[in-house]
């Protein structure tokens, strides 16, 4: 493995909420070619940027050690990580469009009444984010994805409803729909996807320990696969076998995010 550079950073304001504005990092990988080169590069965007790229900037201190995996590999993808708010409660309000469902409540318990900044979080991104980054960067601004886990799966395919013609790919791992599940199915069924390229997501067989909760995880997203297997042609769901709610396991499916993003297929189908 090279030597790692620093990931180019910068503080953005924005996701303006209601009376204030927050200060954000931004983590920018380049790939190993990026310097001596002239070449454009397609654009990653990612939620939870302090657990993209390296394990000693990971909360938990695992992260998927994306950067280790695009140098391994020559990989020719920008990778935009943004960092998630300080806490659990603001983190929810931003990845999530809507206040908690009846079905967050029915299955997981969790009777918070947290939520719905999610449109606020997706408009930074295209409206102050996206401009600076391909302003500053050689980028393919036609070739911008987003991918993201657990709730950032759930608002990156929020962002792919609104936004169909700028996001073409979508990845989602063991993504949360449960928090905005019905919210989530309507705005699915009403969404055209004729310009979307390909969505992928995955759920493991074991997210959690509760029973109920477990079963409540996978049942989310079945059903979110039933309604866009109808939709969009180029749709992959992958059951991970004994997969759980961790970065240990998030790691393993890296292959097959990136591959996704690349060239819109995985591994393997299951």
């Amino acid at each position: 493995m090279r030597n790692r550079k620093p990931l180019l950073q910068t503080s953005r304001k924005g996701v303006k909420e209601g009376s204030f504005t927050q200060e954000r990092l931004i983590r920018v990988y380049l790939p190993q070619s990026y310097e001596h080169s002239d070449q454009q590069y397609p654009v990653v965007y990612m939620h939870d940027g302090k657990n993209v790229f390296r394990d000693e900037d990971a909360v938990g201190g695992k992260s998927l050690e994306l950067e280790h995996y695009l140098d391994e590999n020559d990989i020719g993808l920008i990778i935009v990580g943004i960092d998630a708010p300080d806490t659990f409660e603001e983190r929810v309000n931003q990845y999530c469009p809507w206040k908690n469902g009846e079905y967050c409540k029915t299955y997981f318990g969790d009777e918070k009444d947290i939520g719905g900044r999610g449109k606020e979080y997706v408009g930074f991104i295209v409206d102050e984010l996206k401009p600076l980054i391909d302003k500053k960067y050689r980028t393919l601004v036609d070739h911008t994805s987003m991918a993201g886990i657990s709730l950032g799966g759930l608002i990156s395919t929020y962002a792919a409803c609104r936004y169909p013609i700028i996001f073409s790919k979508i990845a989602g791992l063991s993504s949360g729909f449960w928090r905005n599940q019905e919210e989530m199915e309507t705005l699915l069924k009403t969404t055209n996807f004729s310009k979307n390229e390909g969505i992928y997501l995955d759920c493991g067989t074991a997210e959690t320990k509760d029973e109920k909760i477990n079963a409540g995880f996978m049942d989310s997203n079945l059903r979110v696969n039933y309604i866009l297997e109808n939709k969009v042609p180029n749709i992959i769901f992958k059951i991970i076998e004994g997969g759980e709610h961790n970065y240990l396991s998030f790691q393993k499916r890296v292959p097959d995010l990136v591959g996704f993003l690349l060239n819109g297929s995985i591994t393997t189908k299951t």
